[in-house]
């Protein structure tokens, strides 16, 4: 079984089930699924007793030994024995608290939403249900207690969002605060304005490989020329190739209005200053920071893509492994130029993007499920092709078709500015709600037997 199995599967759990962050919910050496206890057996007795619902010395042994396990496959330190019991002992005590308490508020969880998280755990670990039990069931948990382990959490989950999450408040004048401080310490290359002066050493579209090395060591000597102190001006207007008015200025313009390899190459640097050769389509450019203005209102951007992909959705009669299979040929196809992505799109997907061959949009940050995102995100090229990859909703083939960067409203800067505020005060209403809990319920300790 993978080692960090249940880690992710939680993690993945309560991304598809709740906005809040597994980070959010507990302590990270305790964030695990909860594990009902089982009855009493023989050597079996009473820790505590939390109202009148009792965690037994079977239940915390269960729980310390599956965690020092996992702390272990991992590579991470335990606790000396003593503190971790008493860790896991509160953790259960709290747990079965705001349980009952979840209980007493008449949330339930229905089967299907069960049923749709352990599909997500299932796809998240690149395996199908039965697969997902198998795993579960060598590693000592049953079917059933890993559902009650769901039904749990999800319980909590939303116990969480009603109770916690909205007794954060964030004033307007929190929000100004912070858009204030943020402007203040603006870094962000992208948000500034920025004049810079180009030499441009054309590169022709059939250029081979020997006259684009002579090029690229012509615009070599541009820089030391002018770092050596050559009027940059005049050094425009003897090898430029591109605009010689006004000394090879561009103008001041705000950096996400230039190409990005600009303002990458000139990020660093301070006014009068030349960067290093940046090569584009168009040639080798040979850059000077002329002037560096910060924005005068905040300014926030994002990077935006634009997808196909190709969905294939499981059942009983179509698994996992035929998906990959179908789409790895598919992939294949079009690498190979017997095939357009789209028309394949058009032709295999069964999502409703299908009659646009895949295209999925502009898609900002945060739109995608997090194994489909981290997909697309990792093409770096135009036209490429993503492996098989498995999500809650079956398994996708990839396209990257563009990127680009995008400036924020004010409203979605405020609303960006709001969410941050409040998860940054989530921890701190989290653990005293949980204390006030803890302090309402009944909670008795009891000895062991002699």
């Amino acid at each position: 079984m993978n080692p960090s199995l249940r880690a992710l599967a939680l993690a993945c759990l309560l991304t598809a089930a709740a906005p809040v962050l597994l980070a959010q919910l507990a302590p990270a050496l305790l964030a695990q699924p909860v594990l009902p206890g089982p009855p009493a057996v023989a050597g079996d007795y009473i820790l505590a007793v939390v109202n009148s619902e009792p965690v037994t010395f079977q239940e915390l042994n269960l729980e310390v030994r599956r965690i020092a396990q996992q702390m272990a496959r991992e590579g991470k330190k335990s606790p000396p024995e003593a503190e971790l019991r008493q860790m896991v002992l509160e953790r259960l005590i709290n747990d079965k608290a705001q349980l009952q308490l979840a209980s007493e508020q008449g949330i339930r969880i229905d089967k299907a939403a069960i049923e749709r998280a352990e599909q997500n755990v299932a796809s998240q670990n690149g395996m199908d249900v039965p697969t997902l039990l198998q795993s579960l069931a060598r590693d000592g948990v049953s079917p059933e207690r890993f559902r009650a382990s769901l039904r749990d959490q999800l319980t909590l989950s939303r116990l969480h969002e009603r109770e916690v999450e909205s007794s954060i408040k964030i004033a307007e004048a929190d929000v100004d605060r912070a858009l204030l401080e943020q402007q203040a310490n603006n870094v962000d290359p992208f948000t500034q304005e920025i004049n810079l002066a180009q030499i441009l050493i054309v590169l022709p579209e059939k250029a081979g490989g020997d006259e684009a090395a002579a090029l690229f060591m012509k615009a070599q000597r541009a820089v030391e020329r002018a770092r050596n102190g050559e009027d940059f001006a005049k050094l425009v207007q003897e090898l430029s190739g591109g605009d010689r008015a006004n000394g090879g200025q561009i103008g001041l313009r705000r950096g996400d209005r230039l190409p990005p390899v600009f303002v990458t190459a000139t990020q660093q640097l301070q006014v009068g200053e030349v960067s290093d050769v940046v090569r584009t389509s168009a040639g080798f450019h040979v850059l000077k920071l002329i002037e560096r203005k910060a924005p005068e209102r905040l300014v926030q951007t994002m990077v935006q893509t634009r997808a196909r992909h190709i969905l294939l959705r499981l059942s009983p009669q179509f698994n996992q492994a035929q998906a990959i299979q179908r789409l790895n040929q598919a992939r294949q196809q079009v690498v190979s130029g017997q095939t357009d992505f789209a028309g394949l799109a058009r032709k295999l997907s069964q999502d409703g993007s299908a009659e646009q061959g895949g295209d999925l949009g502009w898609a900002s940050p945060g739109m995608f499920v997090a194994e489909f995102e981290e997909a697309m995100n990792s093409l770096a090229t135009e036209g490429a092709i993503s492996a098989p990859v498995v999500s809650r909703f079956g398994v996708h083939l990839i396209q990257l078709v563009d990127r680009r960067r995008v400036e924020l409203s004010p409203q979605q800067i405020r609303d960006a500015v709001r969410a941050k505020l409040r998860q940054a005060r989530y921890e701190d209403a989290y653990s005293n709600w949980a204390r006030n809990v803890r302090a309402r319920a009944f909670v008795e300790m009891r000895e062991a037997p002699q």
